[in-house]
């Protein structure tokens, strides 16, 4: 009771703490979302009131889709937050994305609900330069500023230092732009740049499309989009989605990566490079030198990431290319992409169609998965076996024995049938769900850190439990003792031990589940399940002591409070 009565000080106590050492320099890792509106580090100090750091871009005029080269030095400092504004109105949210050109020095966060709208340090390393790339949004202001919030130590930082205002063609610039040099933006592509977003119209009447989540806008900046329309002999394909480096998909017979015919669109120097690759196994795709792909284009705004080209549905020159009119399951992955269109594995599981689909065939409107069923089944029989089923069983065993000594089923005490059949269906849920990972990747998963380890642990220990169990001695035998002490140690310790590994397991791509709220659930569900466990022994505790105090009123000597207080804790603990 007395922690439960501390828990709203410590709640403060926290909260102080994380006012005191949050955004922009407080965070050494430059998460700093909560500065978005402000961009005002709350480090308990005011602003200093001369920058001495400047920011400059190649450019003075932009237009939709274009990049800009931005620039921000000056003297040595350690964080800082930059991001792109309406010049006439500066209190507006963040517009824009960016690109990077040293993902080791900076990172992309999302203000305003749009991806990669603002740029901020990784680390306190110290640093004289950063360059980052602007991608001007669809519905651009006529005059954009650049701001940045540089943090030189702790105590001693900027906010909002003005930068260069750049314009849209035409527009009137009241003054001219700040620290801007005289080079001019490359607007010269006439082929390949897309003029505005994809759209959804005609998903599921000429075209065939997969969309994640489903029934999604495309021109929203969570949307992964991919659509193909039969044109004559040939396919024209449409890809999207919120991506930092590269989109891509593949056509598969079968749900496991490995002898697939993929297609990427990378982002390389703030423009988009479309390739086509084939995949082996689980090794990084094998890029192909000739490209059998026609009129493609591409387009950087907003966070999101577009695509479109054309294949031939038949292609018996090109070794790897799948025909287009059989049928498959499609993949749709993305991921990051280092300096020079490095690909790197994707960051989440890639999403899976539930079938095999034609996709020159009748149109589609679909979606996808991207949590494989037998993980699924997995993940819910492990959370029926340890939160559920265990969790019952053990309350049974210790606080309805008195209650169900004189109830029988089947010859033996009703709350030791109810234990032993619960006990024995986690065991057995636990066995099913142990081997479905393991269908599923065709063996032991190097990428799962511990949990796979702990998994094998806590299936170990079920098993000796139930065996453990099966050699019970009687009650009044001399070992009865020693066996009711491993008897609580092992469950215990796989009670413990499953809760943990669920923990874990819950971070896996796999599972596909909403973080932060995951986590914020089975901390509920814990907490349920202990609490219970602490006002049934405080119930067990109260009856005690009464039924000490009505021996006492008959004369009868009974347990000492010190004995019962004993036991209690040792039941809790």
């Amino acid at each position: 009771m007395l922690q439960q009565m501390e828990l709203p000080g410590l709640a403060f106590a926290v909260w102080m703490l994380i006012c005191f050492y949050a955004p922009v320099g407080g965070y050494p890792n430059g998460k700093v979302r909560e500065a978005c509106t402000s961009m005002v580090p709350c480090h308990g100090s005011s602003p200093q009131l001369s920058p001495e750091h400047t920011i400059t871009v190649n450019g003075t005029e932009f237009k939709p889709g274009d990049s800009i080269e931005v620039h921000l030095s000056g003297p040595v400092f350690e964080g800082f937050f930059i991001q792109a504004r309406d010049a006439e109105h500066l209190e507006s949210p963040a517009l824009g994305s960016f690109m990077l050109a040293d993902r080791g020095a900076s990172q992309l966060l999302t203000c305003a609900h749009t991806k990669n709208s603002a740029v901020s340090h990784t680390s306190k390393a110290k640093k004289k330069h950063i360059k980052v790339y602007w991608i001007a949004p669809g519905n651009a202001p006529k005059r954009v500023q650049f701001l940045a919030t540089v943090v030189k130590k702790y105590k001693i930082f900027w906010v909002k230092i003005p930068g260069p205002i750049v314009s849209q063609p035409n527009a009137l610039s009241p003054t001219p732009p700040l620290h801007a040099t005289s080079g001019a933006v490359s607007t010269s592509h006439p082929v390949s740049y897309l003029s505005k977003p994809f759209n959804a119209s005609s998903c599921g009447r000429t075209k065939f499309c997969i969309r994640n989540p489903s029934n999604c806008d495309p021109e929203s900046a969570s949307c992964f989009f991919l659509s193909f329309q039969q044109e004559g002999s040939s396919v024209f394909v449409e890809m999207s989605g919120p991506s930092e480096g590269y989109l891509a998909f593949a056509l598969s017979h079968d749900q496991w990566m490995g002898d697939d015919d993929a297609y990427l669109c990378v982002g390389e120097d703030h423009r988009v490079r479309t390739i086509t690759a084939y995949l082996k196994e689980r090794s990084p795709p094998v890029l192909d030198s000739e490209n059998a792909l026609e009129d493609v284009s591409w387009r950087l705004a907003d966070g999101l990431l577009q695509c479109s080209f054309r294949r031939s549905i038949r292609l018996p020159a090109h070794k790897g290319r799948f025909n287009l009119d059989a049928s498959y399951y499609i993949f749709l992955a993305d991921g990051e992409a280092s300096e020079g269109g490095v690909i790197h594995k994707h960051r989440q599981q890639p999403l899976i169609t539930n079938g095999i689909y034609n996709i020159t065939g009748l149109p589609q409107d679909i979606g996808g998965s991207r949590s494989p069923r037998l993980i699924k089944a997995h993940g819910t029989l492990m959370f029926i076996a340890w939160i559920t089923t265990v969790s019952i069983g053990v309350i049974v065993a210790r606080f309805f024995k008195p209650v169900w000594s004189y109830s029988f089923l089947f010859g033996k005490e009703m709350w030791f049938q109810v234990h032993r059949m619960l006990m024995l269906t986690t065991v057995m849920l636990t066995s099913i769900s142990f081997v479905l990972p393991f269908i599923y990747r065709g063996g032991w998963s190097q990428q799962a850190g511990f949990h796979p380890y702990l998994g094998c642990t806590v299936m170990a220990l079920a098993i000796f439990q139930a065996l453990m169990a099966g050699f019970r001695p009687s009650r009044h035998a001399p070992r009865r003792q020693l066996f009711n002490w491993f008897h609580w140690c092992t469950g215990t310790a796989a009670r413990i031990l499953a809760v943990v590994t669920m923990f874990l397991g819950m971070n896996l791509a796999a599972l596909d589940l909403p973080d932060p709220w995951d986590t914020y659930t089975m901390i509920a569900f814990v907490t349920w399940h202990v609490g219970i466990d602490v006002l049934l022994e405080i119930h067990s505790y109260c009856l005690i002591r009464k039924g000490n105090s009505d021996l006492k009123s008959l004369g009868i000597t009974g347990p000492s409070s010190a004995q019962v207080l004993g036991d209690f804790w040792f039941c809790i603990l």
